[in-house]
């Protein structure tokens, strides 16, 4: 959702109608939205499925307000494949008006050179370590493609007694789940986030250390009990948007720089998430 929004308008522009939003949705007779929710095009009130996967070649406008992870909703892609597909950099750095491509084989990768020419002093630097995050980024699908993993439902209820387990809201668990992965254990991001927490073994030796137990990141029970892990420290330690955020951008790094736009934007479609996972 941008400012401005209607629910007329976003029904003629996705082919369906105000009432089967409103029906999808959840919402009342006077059809309220905001600014930053994420909206479903079709299933019933409250459920929390993806969209269809898109056509190979599909392709979609980025409009002013938009970010990956909106984008990724919206489209049932996920923020990973969009990097992918359209060579963007590590920062997935998207402008109002560029076509990304949301189908199809995934377009090659920018270079080092062109990375250092996007990106100054700590993100120049991050460029010139690209081939060895990519080396593990790529043995690590691999490692996943290999394996034996839960579906998505099973990752789901994993993440959702998980979060009871280790006393943190499931209906936060779930939200940060669905919107990092769509509770997909077989995910690797291009920075090396892996699983359905997208967590980066880094954080996933901080999660251990929080539990004192090993983790191992490919194991979806392990995978939920880092993020939880993670998620619990977060809230316990910031107001619910902060701890949102910090699991997003670091909180490090939102403590000392703020949120992000697209921080903001992750944040916002959390909490409309939690409100269907509640």
């Amino acid at each position: 959702m941008r400012t401005g929004d209607t629910l007329g308008a976003i029904a003629a522009a996705h082919g369906t109608t105000v009432g089967a939003l409103r029906e999808a949705n959840g919402l009342d007779a006077r059809g309220f939205i905001r600014a930053g929710q994420v909206l479903r095009l079709t299933g019933g009130a409250g459920a929390a499925a993806a969209p269809a996967r898109p056509a190979a070649g599909a392709t979609y406008t980025v409009r002013a307000g938009d970010t990956l992870s909106h984008i990724a909703l919206a489209t049932g892609t996920a923020v990973e494949e969009l990097v992918e597909l359209n060579g963007l950099d590590a920062r997935g750095f998207i402008v109002e008006g560029q076509q990304l491509r949301v189908g199809g084989q995934a377009a090659p990768a920018a270079s080092a050179a062109e990375e250092a020419e996007q990106e100054d002093g700590q993100q120049a630097e991050q460029a010139t370590q690209a081939p060895t995050v990519s080396a593990a980024v790529a043995a690590n699908r691999a490692r996943l493609q290999d394996s034996d993993q839960p579906g998505r439902e099973e990752v789901r209820e994993i993440i959702r007694s998980t979060a009871v387990r280790l006393g943190v809201d499931p209906s936060l668990a779930l939200a940060v789940g669905y919107q990092e992965s769509g509770f997909n254990m077989r995910v690797v991001s291009h920075a090396n986030a892996i699983g359905a927490m997208q967590v980066i073994p880094s954080s996933g030796q901080w999660a251990s250390d929080l539990l004192g137990e090993p983790i191992d990141l490919f194991d979806a029970r392990d995978n939920a009990k880092a993020g939880v892990a993670i998620l619990r420290t977060l809230v316990a330690n910031n107001p619910p948007d902060i701890a949102i955020a910090s699991y997003y951008q670091g909180q490090g790094s939102v403590r000392s720089r703020g949120m992000y736009d697209d921080t903001r934007r992750y944040v916002a479609n959390v909490q409309t998430l939690q409100a269907r996972f509640s």
